[in-house]
């Protein structure tokens, strides 16, 4: 496993990271998950991504009893807040209440004193953003947070959020959590350029388009399957799959999975830090990980370019 700085910050995360959404407390229990958390700590992997809103707070809980087998300096922690936690009105947004309350809530799940990553998960047009980075800069210094960042914020949102923090002398975000793949590069347009000239990492979700990046729907949709069911998804791999089979045959010519060329290709680029991954079986998150490490030359990035076609413009 190779390791990334967060940014310009000093702290390091493993190139490949392992993430929990529709899994830690939701498909798989305490066990599975212990499996999967084992499967990536022998592999190198130090972080995990977590949010308040996983299973509704049960994936916290069930990773904060797993990692008691760990030593926890060894993990960078990562948490989010902002969807709602109940049906009361503060119990959602980035007002200082929610997120001085939501973030006693995570610690308490996860039985930890801090949390390495505190992520506010959308931007929230109701809170003066004033008030929201107030309240991430008195966690910081609290302790609770060592670094806080952004989820799905556009690059202006970004580019006001570190004006407002340089013009209080408040801790500036230090990590953006986008959605990024070889279908989806809408970052690339601005928000890549923004976090970079900031020293804002990139941890990016969805590195494999919901399963389509994987080739297992190189041969058809199967009946009852989540893709037979969505209608979005479906229509997605409709679009992609000549894409996704010519894909294919270049990571066999290169003796990787499909999966593996997808997650390199995204770690070709040096703004990123770290490739959230999901796996409900050890074995996913091993050959994951195998992608740390996995270097596309020029012609080999050039032909990935010419299938897909859709660079930004």
């Amino acid at each position: 496993m190779q390791y990334r700085r967060l940014g310009n910050a000093g702290i390091k995360v493993s190139e490949v990271s392992l993430g929990a959404w529709l899994t830690f407390g939701e498909k798989m229990d305490e066990k599975a998950t212990a499996e999967c958390v084992g499967a990536a700590i022998d592999r190198g992997i130090n972080f995990f991504d977590l949010a308040d809103a996983y299973a509704r707070g049960e994936a916290e809980r069930v990773f904060g009893k797993v990692i008691k087998a760990y030593r926890r300096s060894d993990l960078v922690i990562s948490s989010k807040l902002y969807w709602p936690m109940s049906d009361d009105v503060n119990d959602r947004g980035l007002s200082r209440k929610h997120i001085m309350e939501s973030i006693e809530g995570t610690l308490r799940r996860l039985g930890t004193d801090y949390v390495d990553i505190y992520f506010c998960h959308r931007f929230d047009p109701e809170t003066p953003l004033e008030e929201t980075l107030r309240a991430m800069d008195d966690l910081v210094h609290q302790g609770k947070v060592l670094y806080w960042g952004t989820s799905t914020w556009t690059a202006a949102q970004i580019e006001q959020a570190v004006g407002i923090a340089n013009t209080l002398n408040l801790y500036r975000p230090q990590v953006e959590q986008p959605r990024y793949n070889m279908l989806d590069r809408h970052i690339e347009a601005e928000i890549m350029s923004v976090c970079a000239s900031h020293g804002i990492g990139l941890t990016v979700y969805s590195p494999l388009a919901q399963g389509i990046l994987t080739g297992k729907y190189n041969d058809g949709i199967p009946e009852g399957s989540r893709a037979a069911e969505r209608e979005w998804l479906r229509q997605s791999i409709e679009e992609n799959i000549d894409k996704v089979r010519q894909l294919t045959a270049v990571a066999q010519d290169l003796g990787i999975s499909m999966s593996q060329l997808a997650l390199a290709w995204i770690l070709r680029r040096p703004e990123i830090s770290s490739v959230i991954t999901g796996a409900s079986r050890p074995e996913h998150v091993v050959s994951n990980a195998a992608a740390s490490g996995v270097t596309l030359d020029e012609d080999v990035l050039a032909q990935i370019e010419e299938i897909l076609g859709n660079a930004p413009q």
